[in-house]
C-alpha cells in the first residue's frame, strides 16, 4: 500500500513481479489509471492516523523502556488514554 506519490507502472510492475498486489491511488493526470482497492486503503490510513497519535507520546515515540513487557505496557496505556473518552461519552 502507498500513496499516490508512488504511482508509477514500473513500481506497480515489480510488485506484481514480487507477488504483491499493490493498493496504491492512481494520480489524477493518469490517462488509464489502474484500479484500486479504495477499502483496504481508507483502512491503511486509518492505522496510520493511530500509530501518529500513539507517537504524540513522547515515551513511546523514543522508546524510553528497556524491555518489552514495559514498552507493551505503557502501550496499552497510551492507547487507553486516546479510546477512553470515547466509550466514556456514550454512557
Amino acid at each position: 500500500m502507498g500513496d499516490k506519490g508512488y504511482d508509477g507502472d514500473s513500481l506497480r510492475q515489480d510488485l506484481l513481479i514480487h507477488g504483491i498486489l499493490p493498493v496504491i491511488p492512481p494520480k489524477s493526470n493518469r490517462k488509464d489509471p489502474p484500479s484500486c482497492d479504495y477499502d483496504a486503503y481508507r483502512d491503511r490510513n486509518r492505522i496510520e492516523r493511530m500509530f501518529n497519535r500513539l507517537k504524540q507520546s513522547r515515551r513511546i515515540a523514543t522508546r524510553f523502556d528497556k524491555t518489552i513487557i514495559s514498552f507493551m505496557g505503557f502501550l496499552n496505556l497510551a492507547a487507553i488514554r486516546i479510546w477512553l473518552p470515547n466509550f466514556v461519552n456514550r454512557a
